[in-house]
């Protein structure tokens, strides 16, 4: 047999075995990394978001700007022009694509953190002001009826 110091087993249990390295003179390892004063030598800590900003981008927002477009153009065309007899349902239907485009846009903000004025954040656990509430209440009725009314009045 020949004396190869390739084959050789390098972890072996001799001087230099696995943890020869950590060893000091008095047989003790020591710590790893940098002691807590020189980690922070270069000034205070600084926290970093590592997720990216939430907001909306553009290939959340078209779709949702385009069904309201054509929801609204809908909903106004058979209220300016005279369509007949079938105004009414064309208006009430374009009524509805606008109404279903705003609540897909709601629900797009509240998933990225948007709130509507007066409303505490999401997950913040307060409670709204019932005050607010009815004041949306009252002003997303009144516009239902005055839609509903007017195309109401094409027939």
């Amino acid at each position: 047999m020949s004396a190869d110091p390739l084959s050789a087993d390098p972890l072996g249990a001799g001087p230099l075995g696995p943890d020869a390295l950590d060893d000091t003179s008095d047989g003790e390892v020591t710590d790893d990394g940098p002691e807590p004063e020189e980690m922070f030598a270069s000034g205070p800590e600084v926290e970093v978001e590592l997720r990216p900003q939430r907001r909306l981008r553009i290939w959340q927002l078209a779709p949702i700007v385009a069904l309201a477009a054509t929801g609204s153009l809908m909903f106004a065309f058979p209220l300016a022009f005279d369509f007949g007899d079938s105004g009414a349902v064309i208006a009430m239907l374009g009524l509805l694509i606008c109404s279903c485009a705003a609540g897909w846009g709601m629900m797009a903000a509240r998933r990225v953190g948007y709130t509507w004025p007066g409303l505490p954040q999401r997950g913040s656990g307060r409670r709204p002001d019932w005050r607010v509430v009815l004041a949306y209440v009252v002003v997303v009725a009144a516009v239902a009826v005055l839609a509903v009314w007017r195309v109401a009045r094409l027939r």
